[in-house]
């Protein structure tokens, strides 16, 4: 597909924008999907190279926390395993069956963080004793969340960054960590698979990688000198946003 050469400029600050936002928060999909929609590509090509450009902004974000001493390789591994066999099963699941069943429910859940953010406002300042072994963490919520990732998607960040903090006790810090691992899991996953059916502009998709690369790094650094009072409010109104834009094209727009 050829763009006009004044595309690649707005392309490249859009991934900028939406890697920093979405290594500190989440929510980076609600800035690059209706941008590569514009470009006129095809529904599936343009989600096939929003799943490569930004898996390009979560492998650096994951990095920056990694180096940052925040990420523990060896507790979040299986992790990193059952949430990439939930989003291939997701993956594969979303290509014989629509998720119009789940799509109606998602927004009131991410009203229900915004809400329970809201009115606890110390979640996730400290770290607190978890109510589930790790191992049973990174198992159920893994299979669970990396289904809904490859599956439909929308939230997924929030719904892992929440479940770190009341279930795991994570601190939010921590927390926005061990997410990204998680998203860059079943990012890659999915990439993997529309890859396969070629379903990626290549053009695009590097453009767009690199403002991920530079915003994702820049992002993470923020965060880990930000820590809790930096992320607390961008994250709340990430989940806002992505509430208000889901349950318009889930409960209005049909």
């Amino acid at each position: 597909m050829e763009l006009a050469f004044a595309w690649y400029p707005a392309l490249f600050a859009t991934g900028l924008v939406a890697g920093f936002v979405d290594a500190i928060a989440g929510g980076g999909g609600l800035l690059t999907v209706p941008v590569l929609f514009a470009t006129g590509l095809p529904a599936n090509v343009a989600l096939g190279t929003n799943k490569i450009q930004s898996s390009c902004g979560t492998a650096l974000a994951t990095a920056q926390y990694a180096r940052s001493g925040l990420i523990d390789l060896k507790a979040t591994g299986k992790g990193i395993v059952a949430t990439g066999i939930g989003a291939a099963l997701g993956t594969y699941t979303v290509a014989h069956l629509q998720p119009d069943l789940v799509r109606p429910l998602v927004p009131v859940l991410l009203f229900g963080i915004a809400g329970y953010t809201w009115f606890r406002p110390d979640l996730g300042r400290v770290s607190r004793p978890a109510r589930l072994s790790p191992v049973a963490f990174a198992l159920g919520f893994g299979l669970i969340l990396g289904f809904y990732d490859g599956f439909f998607g929308p939230g997924t960040g929030a719904f892992w960054a929440l479940a770190c903090v009341a279930v795991a006790g994570l601190d939010l810090l921590r927390a926005t960590a061990f997410t990204k691992a998680m998203n860059l899991t079943s990012n890659l996953v999915s990439a993997a698979v529309f890859i396969g059916f070629g379903a990626v502009d290549w053009g695009i998709a590097g453009t767009m990688a690199g403002g991920q690369i530079l915003g994702g790094t820049l992002g993470a650094r923020t965060a880990v000198r930000g820590g809790f009072r930096f992320i607390r409010p961008l994250f709340l109104c990430m989940v806002i946003l992505l509430a208000g834009r889901t349950a318009w094209q889930s409960w209005v727009r049909r």
